[in-house]
């Protein structure tokens, strides 16, 4: 067995970063910038009003301005104001030229043409200066998921097509005989196919590309059969049949399929049949068969190498840092993983902690990290979780 460190090491010695493509900026939310994107105007493009009000070249409580014209949003004041005078404007219309100051519509009299500014003026100016946001050449950096706020900032640049990392396509392989497809009749000694669904939702929200092969059978052909369907994906991801038993045939038939293996066995709980290499040219990673391993394993290492894929920074699951809500007794010789729920005490684990449980998983929020050969904790002592 080796540590999960050196077993995310050795994935990302194989991990490829994925090509570039453009793509409309309509659908960029939640892709990854692959490279820097310039801003080709300023933002504000001109010193525009933040307020309705008038445009003045100064003003004090008691002054009285002449009002010369109007300017609105996308129509601005053809021409400049001087001493006296003053333009009606609205939000977002150009400052016309001479103007040094917005007085808000509350903060004036009108009689005709005439404006007369009130007591309590205050200070303003109320002018959004040209280039205020952002300016030409302004950039935002890669490599950077991107957010509806990012994606709103690229519009502002005027930015229309975005480069962005492909996507990886993933190929999901389960196996096992005892296994049917949500919705069937199972027999008496068969069960759902659940890790398939919770990886592939998993995967979506990575911003991979998964798709679903038939599940296979404990046999060799049928083995050889989905490997085959698999060809194309950046990344194929089996689950169950990577243990020794004499049905798990996942490795053998991977090994007789030229698979160069990465290693084989991982420290940790759960999941630590765990197995991974490069086979046909794409990486391959043999997740547990029991629901909670296969799903821990798939944040702790796939997550992690997608987001390698993406060009996103090389780097173990994110780990966040709170207290024991509850004292805990000293680990194994095996990093563990715990299902929990964050509180106002601190982390919770959860008393069960078997492998085959979903539901406790499906009421989790984290994962306890315990170091191996971590000793007795108390209740508020410090630890590390991945949320999920």
């Amino acid at each position: 067995m080796i540590p999960v460190s050196d077993a995310l090491d050795r994935l990302f010695s194989r991990t490829p970063t994925l090509p570039v493509e453009e793509i409309p900026l309509i659908a960029a939310n939640g892709r990854v910038l692959a490279r820097a994107v310039s801003a080709t105007r300023n933002q504000p493009p001109f010193s525009a009003s933040a307020m309705d009000g008038y445009a003045v070249v100064a003003a004090a409580p008691g002054d009285r301005f002449k009002v010369i014209g109007e300017a609105a949003a996308g129509t601005r004041f053809d021409g400049s104001v001087g001493p006296g005078e003053a333009v009606r404007i609205f939000t977002g219309a150009p400052v016309p030229q001479g103007a040094s100051r917005i007085v808000i519509q509350e903060d004036v009299t009108r009689d005709g043409d005439v404006i007369t500014v009130t007591e309590g003026l205050d200070k303003g100016p109320h002018i959004r200066a040209e280039g205020g946001d952002f300016r030409v050449g302004q950039s935002i950096d890669a490599p950077v998921r991107l957010t509806p706020a990012l994606v709103a900032l690229l519009a502002s640049m005027n930015v229309a097509r975005v480069p962005v990392t492909r996507r990886p396509e993933v190929a999901i392989l389960s196996t096992g005989d005892e296994l049917v497809m949500p919705g069937e009749v199972p027999g008496p000694d068969q069960i759902i196919a659940s890790n398939t669904f919770g990886l592939h939702a998993l995967l979506r929200d990575l911003g991979a590309r998964p798709r679903l092969l038939p599940l296979a059978r404990d046999d060799e052909a049928s083995l050889r059969t989905a490997f085959d369907l698999a060809q194309g994906a950046d990344l194929v991801v089996t689950i169950g049949g990577a243990s020794v038993g004499d049905h798990d045939l996942v490795g053998k038939v991977a090994g007789d399929l030229g698979m160069d293996r990465a290693f084989y066995k991982v420290a940790m709980r759960p999941g630590k049949p765990l197995m991974a290499g490069t086979l046909n040219g794409a990486m391959m990673i043999g997740l547990p068969g029991n629901p909670v391993s296969a799903m821990v394993c798939g944040h702790v290492f796939v997550a992690p190498v997608i987001r390698a894929m993406l060009g996103l920074p090389r780097a173990q699951a994110l780990r966040k840092q709170t207290v024991l809500a509850q004292s805990q007794p000293a680990n194994g010789p095996r990093e563990h993983y715990m299902r929990a729920r964050l509180t106002e005490n601190g982390i919770l684990p959860d008393q069960r902690q078997d492998s085959s449980l979903l539901s406790v998983l499906g009421l989790s929020d984290a994962l306890l990290v315990r170091p191996p050969h971590d000793p007795a904790r108390d209740a508020g002592d410090p630890v590390e979780y991945i949320p999920l």
